[in-house]
């Protein structure tokens, strides 16, 4: 049986071409060979938004969009949830498998005494405004963390980068309840290392008392369930700006500033704050009618619901809602659910987002339990990178292991001016 290729004839020559097909794809590169003539650069292809481009080979999320799975290495998310803390699923996202007793044991050792970070990270963060956004100063003290591990470009040293991996995982917490504390001009509180580590992150954020704060057990297993299902998401904008910072081998702080930043976009980790300030403008339940008349007339949008990936129901969505209702039943019920609840009804019955596969995605629910705990809506996307680190440093470490992956350098197609010579100038 011969390979299977794709034969592609060019009109402009006449001359046919053998693609080899693998994994349902044809490399880019395979296409330079069509030609017109010797001069010619070659056929490339065109792009916008990569929505149809593989650029890398991963094995460490699967996603099928139309029947709405979600799997890490294999383990369908449902699961993971349901069975696993945050650190396991971490360890299984990193290494490609589950830890045994005795190496979660030690990761969670490694993880959990990392968490401190240097005296001048406080001073640095401590220079923003009252009212800078968290995830501004979020960036900018992850971006800082380079200067202070210089040894962290040396990323071809295995060792090295899982050093690097376990102080970012540790350390991100401590800085994203930094940024809470500062908004609110409370003095930071050092992390504690007898708390599990979303344990320790509600610790950091709300502690008030010199009384030894003891985490709701619903509130912190809520939080660990919102990690797991926030933990990656194959190439998304910001795994991708990950490879590619990191395809120039700058240290994986620096990169993950950048990945950090493109989170930073409502279209991205900004999200699940649009969808609350969308329930917020419907107000009430009986609004929703005009409000979904609005969406189809094209005056607004109905944030929450659809995505690039998914055209079935986003599986975290699922989850998420499940634990929604466990969060109310200890921080009382947020008026906003009633919307939002009564909104996914109608929009799931109505033939206009039916037939566009329009379903709830990740970012619908998520807000409204955030904002449930107490935390402001600036602080979502901060909220979004705590877990997100695990995915952007396991995208990064296979990136770096990947002999086919070189320096980020898409082409363009240049539609500009022609060659023109400036006029001559009199004197």
């Amino acid at each position: 049986m011969s390979e299977p290729s794709l034969t592609i004839t060019d009109n402009r020559t006449g001359k046919s071409y053998a693609l080899a097909i693998e994994d349902g794809t044809v490399r880019a590169m395979d296409l330079r060979q069509i030609k017109r003539d010797a001069e010619d650069f070659g056929l490339m292809t065109y792009d916008p938004a990569l929505m149809n481009t593989a650029a890398t080979k991963s094995a460490i999320t699967f996603i099928d969009g139309d029947k709405g799975i979600l799997e890490y290495r294999g383990y369908p998310v449902e699961q993971l949830a349901d069975k696993c803390t945050f650190l396991e699923v971490a360890y299984l996202i990193l290494f490609g498998d589950l830890p045994n007793e005795q190496q979660l044991r030690a990761w969670t050792y490694d993880i959990t005494h990392h968490t401190f970070v240097h005296e001048n990270i406080k001073t640095l963060m401590q220079a923003f405004r009252y009212n800078a956004h968290p995830m501004g100063m979020f960036i900018s003290t992850v971006a800082a963390l380079s200067t202070f591990y210089p040894d962290a470009n040396n990323v071809g040293d295995a060792e090295n980068r899982l050093a690097q991996i376990k102080r970012l995982i540790a350390k991100v917490p401590t800085i994203a309840a930094y940024t809470y504390r500062h908004n609110r001009g409370l003095r930071y509180i050092y992390p504690v290392n007898d708390l599990s580590y979303t344990g320790n992150f509600l610790h950091m954020m709300f502690k008030m008392t010199d009384a030894k704060y003891t985490p709701n057990p619903t509130l912190e297993h809520a939080l660990d369930i919102l990690f797991i299902l926030h933990a990656d998401h194959e190439q998304n904008c910001s795994a991708n700006a990950m490879r590619a910072i990191g395809s120039s081998c700058v240290d994986p702080y620096s990169a993950m500033a950048g990945a950090a930043a493109a989170l930073y976009g409502p279209l991205h980790g900004g999200a699940n704050e649009e969808v609350l300030k969308m329930l917020s403008r419907i107000d009430n339940p009986r609004n929703i009618p005009d409000f979904i008349k609005g969406v189809k007339n094209g005056e607004g949008k109905l944030m929450g619901f659809g995505h690039r990936v998914y055209k079935n129901y986003d599986p975290r969505a699922r989850i998420i809602k499940r634990v929604a209702d466990e969060v109310f039943e200890v921080t009382g019920r947020n008026r906003l659910l009633d919307i939002a609840l009564e909104l996914e009804r109608i929009a799931l019955e109505d033939e206009y987002f039916i037939s566009r596969k329009l379903y709830p995605n990740v970012d619908f629910y998520s807000g409204i339990i955030y904002q449930a705990m107490g935390l402001p809506e600036a602080m979502f996307p901060v909220m979004f990178a705590i877990p997100r680190t695990v995915g952007w440093l396991a995208q990064w470490q296979e990136m770096i292991n990947d002999p086919e992956q070189k320096i980020a350098r898409p082409r363009q197609i240049y539609i500009g001016q022609s060659r023109r010579d400036l006029p001559k100038r009199k004197g």
